[in-house]
């Protein structure tokens, strides 16, 4: 049963049973609605700012590591040659 057709089958139950006034609807479909999104952020890993910036910071410093060792790489075959 794919996932729409749940959320659907939930609200459908939710009128059928008569309990709800416009504000218990509201709230529930948010509340599915909230739940769903955790649902997917959670799937799909995602990660934090600060995790972010932190790794994109290393990336840095190491590309600029390899830069290094390159130009000095490319130096001691010219200084061969020579």
């Amino acid at each position: 049963m794919s996932k729409s057709k749940i959320v659907i089958d939930k609200l459908a139950k939710i009128l059928e049973q008569g309990m709800v006034n416009s504000k218990d609807f509201s709230e529930e479909l948010k509340n599915i609605l909230k739940f769903k999104k955790d649902e997917i952020k959670n799937r799909l890993d995602f990660v934090s700012k600060d995790e972010y910036e932190i790794l994109k910071h290393r990336l840095d410093k190491l590309e600029n590591k390899i830069n290094l060792l390159l130009k000095k790489k490319n130096k001691t075959k010219k200084a061969k040659r020579s």
